[in-house]
């Protein structure tokens, strides 16, 4: 009776290593669901702790070439559209619109990119598991050529559908926490319109 259990015990052991990923695997499957949905657009949520000045907190919209940004922090709030090579901003403080060239460095779809590519530059391992979640914790190995990258991240990710929950990372003392993360968006949403700040001073810095 003994060696019986003993052996079912191990076969069902060996059943749950078949079953269980690695990060490299679940990250995999993040990068795939996140690519067959984008073409319909993302909307995230994001946090930055910047010390002695405080949080900054805003909403990003993107759906193709089109992005929107809603940033606030004591009580100011800021909005900002990207398409193509324009961007538009309005001031809620003092009622202006700036008009400029477009940056790649204030494009939103540059956070999105922080979940692609992880274990090319890191050593990812499973920190903390539930029935409903992954939470990895990803460290900068050897191998990553950017100076810049985070020593470490943690990214939480859903199980059963590979929905990316969370990330966050560290980097010069500046806390930045992604989350919310949605897919489709509304182009009437990523669109600016003059017309909804009719009363609006506009600065064209093109």
């Amino acid at each position: 009776m003994k060696r019986t259990f003993l052996t079912l015990f191990a076969a069902l052991l060996w059943v749950g290593a078949a079953f269980a990923q690695t990060p490299e695997e679940i990250l995999t499957r993040v990068e795939e669901n996140m690519e067959a949905q984008k073409q319909n657009g993302v909307a995230m949520s994001i946090d930055i702790k910047i010390p002695i000045v405080g949080t900054i907190t805003s909403k990003t919209y993107m759906l193709g070439e089109k992005s929107r940004m809603d940033a606030s922090m004591m009580g100011r709030s800021i909005i900002t559209w990207m398409e193509g090579e324009t961007s538009w901003s309005f001031d809620s403080e003092d009622n202006t619109i700036t008009i400029g060239e477009a940056k790649r460095s204030d494009d939103p779809n540059d956070d999105l990119s922080m979940f692609s590519g992880i274990t090319d530059d890191y050593d990812v391992s499973i920190k903390q598991e539930t029935d409903k979640q992954w939470q990895l914790l990803c460290r900068k190995a050897r191998r990553c050529t950017d100076k810049d990258a985070p020593k470490t991240m943690t990214v939480v990710i859903e199980k059963g559908s590979y929905h990316p929950v969370s990330l966050n990372t560290k980097l010069s003392g500046v806390s930045m926490t992604l989350y919310n993360i949605s897919f489709g968006v509304k182009e009437s949403v990523v669109t600016f319109r003059k017309e909804d700040y009719p009363d609006a001073t506009i600065i064209d810095k093109r």
